[in-house]
């Protein structure tokens, strides 16, 4: 079986997830989201674009509800032992084959949970879903409870992250070299990627973001290569990934003469990241570290050129992202503790003169000070 971590590991999830069902009054809940399933049972696949449902009753026991083309996927990946199949038909509706697992594990009646809130529950399977189980029992909304579980990372969870943090670092070195005048984008991507996949890393769980010249300002991947000019700037943003364990990293790298402009938003972007460094301890909140990086950037006169989020917690994640929850936001209670793994971005982008400026990393929450997983400083790249 390929499973990465031991079954007590497997074990000791479950039985939290437990506690947390006995506290909420929950006889059964509905997990939906793949980072959920992997969490709880190792079960790795991108089926989850089609109608899945793990269902754990209060006992621990679980079954799994899924499509022929991931029996064997799960019977591989997962600890799960108990597998019943929907059948893929014309006006097949999985939502009731559901609500008829359900019957049969004798849940008429009973107060479940399901997890709303994922891509792996669209809006469309979602109505489905509510139509049956509007009659059937006691429906909550269990969306954050798995969610919240896997925000604090075990040991082994931790050592993940580390390695995702070392092949984030591989691709930045593997990228460096070719950051020069014509240098073609997509090389550059290739070398990264390639990078992670030769240290035995995974694919993100959304697309490296690259972009230069104007590209440079935005912070989503799009299609479109160009090549690198004398006096240029390369935005990137890319994650590390081992057994879907992401460490992300982002940067801005110039080629040739270092502007005015980029330099003052280099050093506010480093300002402020160290700032939030220092908040990033237990006795705050997610919403503090978010006022340390708007403080700082108030400080160099960039309130309307910064965003309204400076980073997310990190973990085992599945397309179409990897950014998790909770964020750092205004007013975010969220409290900082130890064993997170937490992503801290700068991003400045002056719309009016064109220049952008990056800078983050990956860190881990201890007692004390954050710790930041990568071996690359924060000084300014210049090729």
């Amino acid at each position: 079986m390929a499973l990465h971590f031991e079954r007590s590991e497997f074990d000791a999830r479950r039985d939290r997830l437990v506690i947390e069902m006995a506290e909420k009054k929950l006889d059964a809940i509905l997990l939906f989201a793949q980072e959920s399933m992997y969490w709880l049972t190792g079960y790795d696949t991108f089926g989850f674009c089609f109608f899945q449902s793990l269902v754990m009753k209060a006992d621990g026991s679980m079954v799994l509800l899924t499509r022929s083309a991931d029996l064997r996927q799960a019977r591989h990946t997962s600890t799960i032992e108990n597998i019943v199949l929907w059948t893929d038909r014309e006006g097949a509706n999985p939502a009731l084959d559901l609500r008829n697992l359900l019957n049969d594990l004798d849940l008429l009646g009973a107060r479940i949970g399901i997890e709303y809130d994922t891509h792996g529950l669209t809006a469309f399977n979602g109505r489905r879903l509510d139509e049956q189980m509007q009659t059937f029992g006691q429906i909550v909304d269990a969306s954050g409870i798995v969610a919240r579980l896997r925000l604090f990372k075990s040991p082994a969870e931790i050592q993940k992250t580390e390695k995702a943090a070392s092949l984030a670092d591989d691709a930045l070195d593997a990228a460096l070299p070719l950051i020069k005048q014509g240098a073609d984008e997509g090389a550059i991507l290739a070398a990264m990627q390639g990078a992670i996949f030769e240290g035995g890393g995974d694919y993100p769980a959304n697309e490296f973001i690259i972009g230069s010249g104007a590209d440079a300002l935005l912070c989503r991947y799009k299609a479109g290569r160009r090549k690198l000019s004398k006096n240029d700037q390369l935005t990137l943003e890319w994650a590390g990934v081992f057994h879907h364990y992401h460490a992300a990293m982002m940067r801005t790298v110039l080629t040739g003469k270092v502007s005015k402009r980029h330099q003052e938003l280099f050093d506010a972007a480093h300002d402020a990241l160290t700032a939030v460094e220092k908040v990033m301890t237990p006795g705050n909140t997610f919403g503090d570290v978010f006022d340390a990086h708007a403080r700082s950037l108030e400080s160099h006169g960039l309130t309307k050129h910064r965003l309204n989020a400076c980073g997310y917690s990190l973990g085992a994640r599945f397309t179409p992202s990897w950014m998790d929850m909770p964020m750092f936001y205004q007013g975010n209670p969220e409290p900082i503790a130890p064993n997170m793994t937490l992503f801290a971005h700068m991003i400045i982008m002056d719309s009016e003169t064109e220049t952008a400026m990056t800078l983050g990393r990956t860190y881990l929450t201890t007692d004390t000070q954050a710790k930041p997983l990568s071996r690359h400083g924060l000084d300014l790249i210049v090729k």
